[in-house]
Parts: structure tokens; C-alpha cells; sequence
């Protein structure tokens, strides 16, 4: 049988969006257009299901396709109960995190990697946006 080794390639990626896949605890912990989210029927844009699934581009902190007047103000606990894809301009996924938040949805304050918290205006825009890509390249095991 021959020698083998797994061997790790690092490799230089363009991303151009963030997806969010992340079940949030408690539904009632945003706001939207300054009304508390319904627990029973949230109505957070971009919810499948109980996941909230928006599309965030990165150079701009715009979410994709955001219901225009429409304002959020988001505070979802989410621990480890969800999934953070960086895709191309082709919606291809270049990297993919699983489990804790990364930080560059808590531009609203500190997550703990435990939150999203930030705030969406009726453009879209995410208040305070940052692009922070470290938790996609940090080894946290």
C-alpha cells in the first residue's frame, strides 16, 4: 500500500456575496418598519421556513433584492445554528462556515458569534456595514 497524506491547498477567492442560512431562537427579537416581528408568523423578507436566507453583497453591505420602504432592526440569536456561504458573481460557493456567526453580522453591536444584529434601511442598507472575512479563514477547532 503506498504512503498517502491529505494535504491542505490554500487558495486565493473573490467573493462577492454573503448568504446567510441561520435559524434565529426568537423571531420576536427584530422589528420590522418599527413593529415587533411576529413569534407564530414571522415576516422577516428572505425567511424560508424558520431560516432566514438573505443574500448580503459584500463591497456594499446591500442585501439583494430587499422589499424597497421596507426597515428591519434585527438582534436574532442564532448560536450555532447556522450556515454562512461566500459565493461568487455567479452565486457559485467559493467558502463555506458553519456553526458560529461571524462577525460580520454583528455590525449593530457585539454577536459573541452567537447574534446577527444589525440594522436594514428601506434601500437595503445595512447600517454600519464592514466587510470582515476573518472568521472564514480562522481554524476554530
Amino acid at each position: 500500500m503506498p504512503i498517502q497524506i491529505e494535504v491542505i491547498q490554500r487558495k486565493l477567492i473573490s467573493p462577492v456575496y454573503l448568504k446567510v442560512e441561520a435559524e434565529a431562537r426568537y423571531y420576536e427579537d427584530a422589528a420590522l418598519n418599527g413593529v415587533t416581528d411576529d413569534e407564530e408568523k414571522p415576516k422577516m423578507p428572505f425567511l424560508v421556513g424558520r431560516v432566514w436566507s438573505p443574500i448580503i453583497k459584500l463591497e456594499t453591505g446591500k442585501v439583494v433584492d430587499w422589499p424597497q420602504g421596507v426597515t428591519a432592526d434585527i438582534h436574532y440569536k442564532v448560536c450555532d445554528q447556522g450556515r454562512y456561504l461566500l459565493l461568487d458573481a455567479d452565486l457559485n460557493v467559493l467558502a463555506e462556515k458553519d456553526g458560529y456567526v461571524p462577525d460580520i453580522l454583528s455590525p449593530g453591536g457585539s454577536g459573541y458569534g452567537d447574534y446577527i444584529i444589525m440594522k436594514i434601511d428601506g434601500t437595503g442598507q445595512i447600517e454600519n456595514w464592514r466587510v470582515d472575512l476573518d472568521d472564514f479563514t480562522r481554524n476554530d477547532e
